[in-house]
């Protein structure tokens, strides 16, 4: 699947295979989510579009290279906000919007609940934050809806997902690029990832 990246350095497949033991207590869960979501945002980010500018230095003149037309950072609530704080770190010139969304299992569908993006979001590169894309229901349900207020090029950032998920997203929205951390194989008769990571919002903020 060449619109996946996996980033399989070998500190942050370190650092994943804490997320993934179920004996990491939320808040270490939380700081090392913060931590990653980081560098997979480096990595999502490396060919944005710079442009060459005048600055001077304490010592001399130079040209320097800015980021231009900084993209958007929406967050799939409630789990994207674990991620969302330290992108937007990272990335303190974007505006940021969320999604409230999530895949009911009795209706077996998705439920909108929230929507709300910046108001120039037109044509904007978008990085779209889920931890995990486990049926993908929910990451096809908010790029359908972001691309109703014609955004420009997607980017969605996870740090687990499954294959199925990865190919259903991948078949429904075939110019959307994904950065994740690894790709499971199997997924149980609810839709979590196996073996996964479990529920990362309820990991995140100590529910069930």
């Amino acid at each position: 699947m060449k619109q996946v990246t996996v980033i399989d350095h070998p500190v942050l497949q370190h650092k994943l295979s804490f997320l993934r033991d179920k004996n990491t207590e939320p808040a270490e869960f939380r700081r090392i989510t913060k931590e990653v979501s980081k560098y997979i945002v480096y990595e999502a980010t490396k060919d944005l579009k710079m442009e060459e500018i005048g600055i001077s230095t304490p010592l001399a003149d130079a040209k320097v290279n800015r980021i231009v037309d900084p993209p958007i950072v929406v967050s799939v609530m409630r789990a994207g906000n674990g991620m969302l704080d330290s992108i937007l770190e990272v990335l303190p010139f974007a505006g940021a919007g969320h999604i409230g969304i999530y895949r009911d299992k009795f209706i077996k569908n998705t439920v909108e609940y929230y929507f709300k993006i910046p108001n120039n979001s037109k044509g904007k590169t978008v990085l779209l934050l889920d931890p995990l894309v486990a049926t993908g229901d929910t990451a096809i349900a908010c790029i359908d809806r972001l691309k109703n207020y014609e955004v420009g090029e997607i980017r969605f950032l996870s740090l687990l997902s499954s294959q199925k998920g990865l190919e259903d997203v991948i078949s429904a929205h075939p110019d959307v690029k994904i950065y994740t951390l690894g790709i499971d194989t199997e997924m149980n008769e609810k839709g979590y990832i196996i073996p996964g990571l479990g529920d990362a919002g309820d990991r995140l903020f100590k529910t069930t």
